[in-house]
């Protein structure tokens, strides 16, 4: 009997990534979840749902992404997919003179560095199994708000890493990259530094398509993107967006 396929899923106790972790799960998958905060890892685990394991982890963190592999080789010895999701995902930081080294690089380690880490360690198996990587990168890393130089550079920089990884691990392994627009991400969870959104109907107009995305739009192409249907992709980067960065805006 063929072994159950795995994926491992960072940031994926919340938001976007909670959604892919459902998704993936139902396309029959076992995954593992890692992700700082630990109340949302809690939950995970509380519904003792056997397909998924969480565990708490900073993906900055080798050593703790070292345990996350070991974690994954024990639990299930193989893996299929990685979706680096975990990202701090506020775009603003201060203005330019007075934005931080130590801001700065936290945001890098976690939202760039820490993709490649868990990349790192993820070649190996994913080589055994003819597997792919999925990078949640950002509309951000093609466009621009003042303020936003941290995040936006860590996302441009995912972008890079993309098809430099599909490059160096292919043909075995595929990579692609998800860049998301404005997603509307509701939190059932109580944590009150969890952030919900409130959307007007002007919000949802300006799109071309008439609405704000979903947590589901993303999640519909990183399943698309590990499976065998997008055998012939790698190394491209897909803006979901709504057709937002297609949209010529002047003020007039």
């Amino acid at each position: 009997m063929k072994a159950k396929k795995t994926a491992l899923v960072t940031g994926g106790a919340q938001g976007i990534g909670l959604e892919i972790t459902q998704r993936l799960r139902r396309e029959g998958m076992n995954v593992v979840v890692a992700d700082i905060d630990t109340e949302a890892i809690a939950e995970l685990n509380d519904a003792s749902d056997p397909s998924i394991l969480g565990i708490a982890a900073d993906v900055a963190s080798e050593a703790q992404v070292q345990q996350v592999f070991r974690t994954i080789q024990e639990n299930f010895g193989r893996l299929d997919a990685l979706v680096n999701n975990a990202a701090i995902v506020n775009p603003v930081n201060e203005p330019v003179a007075e934005l931080s080294l130590a801001h700065w690089n936290r945001v890098i380690a976690v939202n760039l560095t820490g993709a490649f880490i868990c990349a790192r360690y993820a070649a190996p198996l994913l080589t055994d199994n003819g597997g792919a990587i999925v990078n949640i990168a950002s509309t951000r890393a093609i466009q621009s708000e003042p303020n936003t130089e941290a995040y936006s550079a860590s996302k441009g920089g995912l972008i890079a890493l993309t098809h430099a990884l599909a490059m160096s691990l292919g043909p075995a392994v595929r990579v692609n990259c998800v860049s998301p627009g404005w997603i509307a991400t509701q939190h059932k969870q109580k944590n009150a530094n969890r952030r919900h959104q409130v959307f007007t109907d002007a919000d949802h107009q300006q799109h071309p398509v008439g609405r704000v995305g979903l947590p589901e739009d993303i999640a519909s192409m990183v399943a698309f993107l590990v499976s065998p249907e997008a055998g012939f992709i790698t190394g491209q980067n897909f803006v979901i967006d709504g057709g937002m960065t297609r949209k010529m805006i002047y003020v007039e």
